[in-house]
Order: structure tokens, then C-alpha cells, then sequence
């Protein structure tokens, strides 16, 4: 499965849970519900993976943490802001390149509109 398609099912599941719920929830409950619905379609993932950064070749475990990491292809930064800030896209970027992911998404739930909180990041794809 390549990244757009696995792309094109986060985010009509996030579509379906944004519908269903709508915004104005901690991060984690849609973190913990969008996980569970990927799984049941079949879908590999990890959650709040450890991304250790490199300084000078030397492995740093104190990282960063990615909210989902999907078949090891897209990686989702979930957030329930009030308004994206530059830094959140920032962000991923940073973590599609300390991984060697192409694809991220990030998701802010606390939209009218789940189509306006999804943003598309890449990395070399």
C-alpha cells in the first residue's frame, strides 16, 4: 500500500470521527479512537513512537514522540488547537526527517471543519 493510499484512509477515518464527535476533545481521545479505527481496518501501527535524534553520530533516546505511525509510511501528528501555528508544521517535518518517513499528516480536530484541519506534509516524496 503506498503513502497516498494509506493518506486517503486516515483521512476519511478522521472524516467519520469528526463527524460523529466533532471538536472540542483532548487530543488523546482522538488519538485513542482514530489508533482503534485504523486497526480494525487492518492497518499496522505504533503509537507515541520514541524518535531519538542524532548529534554528531551519537544516538539521543531522549527524542521526540510521534502521536501515529501507520504501516511505517505516514506519520500523524494529531493536535486539538485552536489554531495551527507554524511551528506545529514545522514539527512534522522534523519528525519525517529524523524517521526517513515522506508523508505526515497533521490533524487539529478542533475545526468546524475536519477538510480545513488536515494538513499534508513531505519529506522527499
Amino acid at each position: 500500500m503506498t503513502e497516498n493510499e494509506i493518506s486517503k484512509i486516515i483521512v476519511d477515518t478522521c472524516y467519520r470521527i469528526h463527524v460523529e464527535l466533532g471538536p472540542g476533545l483532548f487530543e488523546s481521545v482522538y488519538e485513542e479512537i482514530l489508533a482503534y479505527e485504523l486497526m480494525q481496518q487492518g492497518l499496522q501501527l505504533v503509537r507515541q513512537q520514541a524518535i531519538p535524534v542524532v548529534w554528531k553520530e551519537v544516538k539521543m533516546d531522549l527524542g521526540f514522540r510521534a502521536d501515529l505511525i501507520v504501516e511505517n509510511k505516514v506519520l500523524i501528528e494529531i493536535k486539538s488547537v485552536e489554531v495551527i501555528a507554524p511551528v506545529h508544521q514545522k514539527q512534522v517535518l522534523t519528525y519525517l526527517k529524523l524517521t526517513g518517513i515522506k508523508l505526515g499528516l497533521l490533524i487539529n480536530f478542533n475545526e468546524a471543519l475536519i477538510k480545513n484541519g488536515i494538513t499534508r506534509i513531505v519529506n522527499k516524496l
